[in-house]
């Protein structure tokens, strides 16, 4: 209650759910610009919530906010996509900065930086559309996540060139952080398992550096 009051306070409209189901059944009649989960929620716990809200809206930002600290905890959240990982007891001043990061990040990418980018690559025997999400491989669509949208677009962006991790981590999740270059790792493993299916694609690892993403004896190309 604290904190939905300070938020309101700062000019946000909150709407409060006491348990994970709750939460569920509010996001599927609401429309919300970003999610704060607790990890331990009865019902339904957190991890669980955000996958399930991910599927539904893949775009839809959210951060955990826990007494959880542990690392596997913390790899986790990222995993699914958390644009951060706040334990308890926290600063409700940098919980505010870093909700205001989100927010204009998403603002600015929906309204400018991405319009001026290639948004379709084809990859190998792969045909893959940033705007749209989607990779598609033998008329099969697969309409992937946003954070493996993000990875992928900036992979094909960089195409036969090494992308930084550090710079990559900075450029989906405003900051660079341990647990985020972890969390962007994950995403370059799930990438690998999603192009599996051309073995002349390559997603090549570059030791403490960053990744490359070649395609053998072909050129990557963008498909205008």
């Amino acid at each position: 209650f604290l904190l939905m009051e300070f938020l309101e306070s700062e000019g946000f409209e909150v709407k409060l759910a006491r348990d994970g189901a709750a939460g569920w059944a509010y996001f599927q009649k609401g429309k919300f610009d970003l999610c704060i989960f607790d990890v331990m929620m009865p019902k339904m716990d957190g991890f669980t919530l955000a996958r399930k809200i991910r599927k539904l809206n893949p775009k839809i930002p959210f951060l955990f906010l826990t007494a959880k600290s542990l690392k596997t905890d913390k790899l986790e959240g990222f995993s699914i996509g958390a644009e951060d990982f706040i334990t308890k007891p926290f600063d409700e001043e940098v919980l505010l900065c870093r909700i205001q990061v989100i927010l204009r990040r998403e603002q600015t990418d929906e309204d400018t930086t991405k319009e001026c980018l290639p948004t379709k690559f084809q990859i190998g025997n792969y045909f893959f559309d940033a705007a749209m999400q989607e990779l598609t491989f033998e008329n099969t669509t697969k309409r992937i996540t946003e954070k493996e949208n993000e990875v992928l677009h900036l992979l094909c962006l960089h195409q036969n060139k090494i992308l930084r991790r550090d710079e990559a981590v900075e450029k989906i999740y405003g900051r660079k952080d341990y647990f985020l270059g972890r969390s962007f790792d994950v995403f370059i493993s799930k990438l690998r398992k999603l192009l599996q299916h051309d073995s002349r694609i390559q997603i090549e690892n570059v030791f403490r550096v960053g990744f490359i993403l070649k395609v053998k004896n072909e050129a990557l190309r963008n498909a205008k």
